[in-house]
């Protein structure tokens, strides 16, 4: 789903998987040890300054390893249990990873975060922050307890994580951002959404590009939400649009461009995705605001199309809102 102005070379994420591999293990960690609910850190890594990797098996994955990357604050030490940080949760979109906020934006050398634990946890590179349906069996591809419950626990006791959350995302993630703080009231005090899937359900096209998507690689497309129309019920259950009563108790950040060639992009850009999830956006800041949403900022800033540059812009544009959360 991701598109950059800027591309995006395969290469670079070999590079980055050969840097990680070079690294060493960071030291002052505690042999790794299970969580009740089944998680385990199995390594930690110093890939950067002040970014540490967590290579996490998981039992709501099916035992599946993860890497969550974690961009630390300063004076961070996780052999210090008395340390207790705001933290930031970063979700990457489709077709991206855990490392893709550190890679593709500044987001490493903003002031602001210094003193702020910032999480950016691996989602499946089509995972949809989601509990998959998977035809009503289960089979270990829950994405939605291995954040809000497995690493969440994780974190607190292990890496100096508060209770004091925000979230934030892009597409993909923008989507999984809202859909968290949704469905688990209380657990971020605010929420950011650039260029997300907000409103899954809006139109057909909408429909029939998610269950895109959702069939990428032969997959059966409705193992992770079933049908649309058998299995609605699971549908409106992942869109925030139908959540928008629960969102409208926390501060929330919607932003996106309508698909047009913007200041980022060359002059015949188009993006469909983008003109798609625009006014998906559209219709979850209307839904809001008849609610009675005290609390949402927009910034639907008309051309612009799917892409990091514009994704970066908007992190910055919506730092004030999410740390004021914090307590920041």
């Amino acid at each position: 789903m991701l598109r950059r102005a800027r591309s995006l070379p395969i290469s670079l994420l070999a590079v980055g998987l050969l840097v990680i591999g070079l690294v060493a293990v960071a030291p002052g960690r505690p042999p790794a040890q299970a969580h009740p609910l089944g998680a385990e850190v199995v390594a930690t890594t110093q890939v950067a300054d002040r970014q540490v990797d967590l290579t996490v098996r998981s039992q709501a994955l099916g035992g599946q390893e993860v890497n969550v990357r974690l961009l630390t604050p300063d004076g961070w030490d996780p052999g210090d249990r008395s340390q207790h940080w705001p933290t930031l949760w970063l979700l990457h979109g489709c077709c991206g990873d855990y490392s893709s906020w550190t890679e593709l934006t500044d987001v490493a050398e903003v002031p602001e975060l210094r003193d702020v634990l910032v999480v950016m946890p691996e989602a499946g590179w089509n995972g949809w922050y989601s509990d998959w349906w998977n035809q009503g069996e289960g089979t270990g591809d829950d994405w939605e307890t291995f954040h809000t419950d497995e690493l969440r626990h994780l974190l607190e006791h292990d890496y100096g994580a508060s209770a004091h959350r925000a979230v934030a995302g892009l597409s993909m993630g923008g989507q999984g951002a809202l859909l968290y703080a949704a469905r688990h009231p209380g657990m971020f005090a605010a929420a950011a959404s650039y260029s997300g899937s907000v409103h899954p359900l809006d139109t057909q096209e909408s429909i029939d590009r998610l269950m895109g998507f959702f069939a990428h690689d032969g997959n059966d497309p409705t193992n992770v939400w079933g049908d649309p129309v058998a299995q609605r019920e699971i549908w409106e259950a992942h869109d925030p649009y139908y959540l928008a009563q629960r969102l409208k108790r926390i501060p929330v950040y919607l932003s996106s461009g309508n698909g047009h060639a913007g200041p980022f992009d060359p002059p015949d850009a188009y993006s469909a995705l983008e003109a798609d999830f625009y006014h998906q956006n559209l219709a979850l800041a209307q839904q809001m605001q008849e609610l009675g949403a005290t609390q949402l900022e927009t910034s639907f800033y008309g051309p612009g199309t799917h892409g990091w540059d514009y994704w970066e812009r908007e992190l910055h544009a919506s730092l004030p809102m999410l740390l004021t959360a914090l307590g920041q």
